[in-house]
């Protein structure tokens, strides 16, 4: 029997969750911290890592308690992280700024500027994330940092995903060259490619900008799956957070791809973890390349697989939206809705609001809704977006399938199917799939799962997954609702295209941000 400590941190929140080896979830706790946006810039995201840092000690003490579990007894703990969420640092690796959080989307000009050297250059390693770079990723948002504080430009040393910092911070390296660089976040987000030797060469970045001259060594350090450790946690952190000094930390990841690991995938598997946004995430033996989505990358998921990630830039959020701007719960819209059958409401949703993840790749993409009359209400939009936010993960499913990934599995992760039935059976009758719902919340079990491996209580993730995952309640297709669906997304999917590869909605956006 062994006790760990899981922990994930996500775009507003840290749960810090223990675990036993044989009774599974002892309890957990969550600390919140701010995000800061823009009325004026909403493409502005960033968050602080001194606020991230205290909120975990919090949820630590916190988690300790509610699991009647002393700090003594634990014996790793794990961490995974938003991302491509980035900050850069100093010699000493002390954040110069706040995170460029995942969804901070400045850095479009720059993204753009990466593709097109790219392309131009005919650089292998753009096709291994999906032929298109995003401005959700490190490079497009540390050049954007360069170009907008020229000032610190000679105080950096390095730029770090969250996960990184965070397990570097708790092992007390202060090292740039001993820094654990987690595969998960490299591959999937810088275009590292280790059987294409690393990073893309120097003399790509220099002709992105010559600001980037230098900077492809500095992202240097301990590249690894998260079957490795990153280190022992340190003295003075073991003191903050009540935890005893040594005990192993594994190179940390990103949240949704250790959701699914919690969620039980297995090749085959497609896990959404649908959430703030969706990530859509796969593994397979053999690496294959996708255009339009996030990455294929060996070890990035499960150690042993290649992971292969897509997603949606808003899902959660906009639903939110739609019940901030009727002033009206969320939840209150989510019981009217109940009983809608599909394509009731005369809506068709391209729930665009954040952007385009996979697989147009494009964050000048804005939402729309057709077919509005003069009585439709609030809920008939909600309901329009959880199927807009279907039929998008089902042309990534296809995209997916087109290019030899087929799916024979759907499992719905993260927070939203567990407490939207709605939501799960549009997803089962868009798909035509039956959706497999864990019983219980996978939120951090996925970085127990790691944590139980650093600690030797488990050989493989497969022996931990089939001991601490939880079941699954299936909801099977409706074939008469899976045929209407069938003729709406033959529909929306001309849409998808036909706006998302056009130039109207990116003309909207710049004319908005005119003086």
């Amino acid at each position: 029997m062994a006790i760990v400590a899981g922990v994930d941190f996500g775009t507003l929140s840290v749960r810090v969750s223990l675990f036993d080896s044989v009774k599974g979830r002892l309890g957990s706790a969550t600390a919140d911290y701010p995000l800061v946006r823009k009325h004026e810039d909403p493409d502005h995201a960033t968050q602080s890592h001194a606020d991230q840092m205290a909120a975990l000690e919090k949820a630590t003490h916190a988690a300790l308690a509610a699991a009647g579990v002393a700090g003594d007894q634990v014996e790793a703990i794990a961490l995974d992280t938003t991302g491509s969420t980035i900050v850069p640092v100093d010699a000493n690796l002390q954040p110069l700024d706040d995170y460029y959080v995942w969804c901070d989307h400045r850095s479009k000009a720059e993204a753009a500027q990466i593709t097109d050297t790219a392309r131009a250059e005919k650089l292998e390693a753009i096709q291994w994330c999906g032929g298109t770079y995003s401005s959700e990723w490190g490079w497009a948002k540390l050049l954007h940092w360069l170009r907008n504080n020229p000032s610190k430009r000679e105080q950096m040393a390095t730029a770090i995903e969250h996960c990184d910092l965070v397990a570097a911070a708790l092992c007390g390296i202060t090292d740039p060259a001993s820094v654990p660089r987690s595969i998960c976040a490299m591959g999937h987000k810088w275009m590292w490619n280790a059987a294409l030797g690393g990073m893309p060469p120097e003399s790509f970045w220099t002709k992105v900008d010559p600001l980037l001259k230098g900077v492809r060594d500095m992202i240097g350090g301990r590249y690894a799956t998260s079957d490795q450790i990153a280190g022992h946690l340190s003295e003075s952190w073991a003191t903050r957070l009540g935890l005893k000094a040594g005990i192993p930390i594994p190179v940390g990841a990103f949240d949704a791809h250790w959701d699914a690991i919690g969620a039980g995938v297995r090749e085959g598997d497609v896990v959404n973890v649908v959430g703030t946004s969706t990530c859509i995430m796969a593994i397979c033996k053999q690496p294959v390349l996708i255009p339009g989505l996030c990455g294929v990358v060996p070890g990035s998921i499960h150690p042993s697989f290649a992971g292969i990630e897509a997603g949606l830039s808003a899902c959660g959020d906009i639903f939110d939206a739609i019940a901030r701007r009727a002033n009206t719960p969320l939840a209150e819209l989510s019981a009217a809705i109940e009983n809608y059958r599909p394509g009731q409401t005369g809506l068709l949703r391209l729930t665009w609001d954040n952007g385009d993840r996979t697989v147009l790749v494009n964050p000048e993409l804005g939402g729309i809704t057709m077919g509005w009359t003069l009585v439709h209400k609030a809920a008939d939009e909600l309901f329009a977006a959880i199927e807009g936010t279907a039929f998008h993960t089902r042309i990534i499913l296809e995209r997916m399938a087109e290019y030899g990934a087929p799916i024979q599995r759907v499992i719905n992760g993260g927070g939203i199917p567990q407490k939207n039935e709605t939501l799960n059976r549009v997803y089962a009758n868009v798909l035509n799939k039956p959706v497999l719902v864990p019983e219980t919340e996978v939120t951090s079990l996925g970085s127990a799962i790691f944590a139980f491996l650093a600690a030797g209580a488990f050989p493989t993730v497969e022996a931990a997954q089939d001991a601490l995952c939880p079941k699954y309640r299936v909801i099977e297709p409706d074939p008469k609702a899976a045929a209407i669906y069938d003729q709406l997304f033959g529909i929306y999917r001309k849409l998808y295209f036909t706006f998302g590869m056009g130039g109207t909605l990116a003309t909207l956006r710049r004319l908005a941000t005119q003086g």
